[in-house]
Parts: structure tokens; C-alpha cells; sequence
């Protein structure tokens, strides 16, 4: 009898275990996997792009204009390409291919800091160059002296290149927030930074800056500050 009573609650058990299981949340898959859905009759396995996360806030280009938005879904093609269903900050809908984001920003995981760090995004969008050096608290001449740290600290490497956050690790000696590193992967983009660094893409996407050899440096500032519209701008007297 008492055996009997012992296999009723071990299998008792195991049943809850299983009901309990079933609402234990799925581990994360890795969006790069293998799709056995290709080409008809291929036998081809089909690599799906890695995609980014629902809910990512990005940045995006659809008919050369620049939208800020919120991916709502993802979904990759036959190919293994990824597209996105993307809601811009004026409540349209666009559907886009993976090309047509240009940056990306993880989502905050409490509403109140995700509707914050959106409106900061939406805002920042169209900034000009004086607001974003205003926002990082970056000169003209540190932008300088940050190039001159920069080949100085890289020389041993083959080449010096610098990503948004380590602009910023450089600069202000603190890891950067995600609006810090949003705002300088802009301002690296403006005119007077190329002076001083190139854009360098993965995917279509910028997503570091190297540092210039000195006499490029020289000659583009000497271009920089010849345009009419620079003439009073701070680098041309550092």
C-alpha cells in the first residue's frame, strides 16, 4: 500500500513540474539561424540575417528621408534578409528591409524609461552640430585633442578607430549612456568631425570612426575652414 501511495505522489509531481514548465519563458534564440525554407526543391540551407530586437528603437531611411521609430515585428524573408514593421514617432507605419536602418537602440526594460529615452531620441533626431557639442560637452578643440589621444594611444595598432562609446570613455573618462553614444555617433558624422575622422560600415552602417593621418588632417582643415560658412567656427582658431 505504501508503495503504491509513493508512485501516486511521484507521479503527481512530475505533473505539476510539467504544468509549471510550461510557463517558464523561452530561452532567447539567436535571430542568425538556419531556415530550411529556401529556394523551392534547393535542399539549400538558408542563413537568416541576425536581426534586430522587437521593441529596439532606431533610426531609419525610407525614400531618403530620416524617421525615427520603434520596431513592432520582425520577420526574415526567404532569403534569410530581415524586414521590419516600424511605427516612426508620428504614428505611421513603415516596412522596412535590415539596409534601411542606419542606427539602433536597445529598449529600456520599465516604461517609465523607455518613454523617456524615446522623447530624448525623437528630440535629438534633427539636432544641429551646436546642440550635439553642447549635449556632450565637446569643443571644437577636444574634438581635436580627442584625435591626437586617439592616434596617440592607437599607434601600435593598424589603425585607430573609435566607436561612440569609446568617443566618449576617451573624452569624459565615464561609460556612456545611450543617448551619449547616439548624439556622438551623430556628431562624428557632422562636417567639422571628418576633419578629423572617417566613417567606417558594417553592413551599410556607420558604426566607428578612424582617426586621419596628420597631413589628411591639415589638408582637411585647411578645406574646412576656407568655406565661407566655417569661417567663424571655434576649429579654425584652435
Amino acid at each position: 500500500m505504501k508503495l503504491f501511495y509513493h508512485l501516486y505522489l511521484t507521479a503527481l509531481t512530475l505533473s505539476f513540474l510539467d504544468v509549471a514548465c510550461a510557463f517558464v519563458a523561452r530561452p532567447y534564440v539567436p535571430s542568425e539561424s538556419v531556415s530550411l525554407h529556401g529556394k523551392k526543391d534547393s535542399g539549400d540551407e538558408v542563413v537568416q540575417q541576425q536581426a534586430f530586437p522587437v521593441g529596439s528603437f532606431v533610426e531609419f531611411e525610407e525614400k531618403k528621408r530620416i524617421h525615427v521609430g520603434k520596431i513592432e515585428t520582425v520577420e526574415h524573408k526567404s532569403s534569410g534578409g530581415a524586414r521590419y514593421a516600424v511605427i516612426d514617432s508620428e504614428g505611421k507605419k513603415f516596412n522596412i528591409s535590415d539596409k534601411a536602418v542606419r542606427y539602433s537602440m536597445a529598449c529600456p526594460n520599465t516604461p517609465g524609461q523607455a518613454n523617456k529615452l524615446y522623447e530624448q531620441f525623437i528630440s535629438a533626431q534633427d539636432a544641429p552640430m551646436q546642440s550635439l557639442q553642447e549635449s556632450l560637452d565637446v569643443s571644437p578643440e577636444l574634438l581635436q585633442m580627442a584625435w591626437e589621444e586617439a592616434t596617440e594611444e592607437l599607434e601600435d595598432q593598424a589603425h585607430a578607430d573609435l566607436t561612440p562609446a569609446s568617443f566618449v570613455e576617451l573624452v569624459h573618462a565615464h561609460a556612456a549612456s545611450a543617448m551619449e553614444k547616439y548624439l556622438t555617433w551623430k556628431l562624428l558624422q557632422t562636417d567639422m568631425a571628418h576633419v578629423f575622422f572617417k566613417e567606417i560600415k558594417s553592413h551599410g552602417r556607420v558604426v566607428a570612426f578612424r582617426a586621419k593621418p596628420r597631413k589628411a588632417v591639415d589638408n582637411a582643415k585647411e578645406m574646412f575652414c576656407r568655406d565661407i560658412d566655417n569661417e567663424d567656427n571655434e576649429l579654425c582658431f584652435v
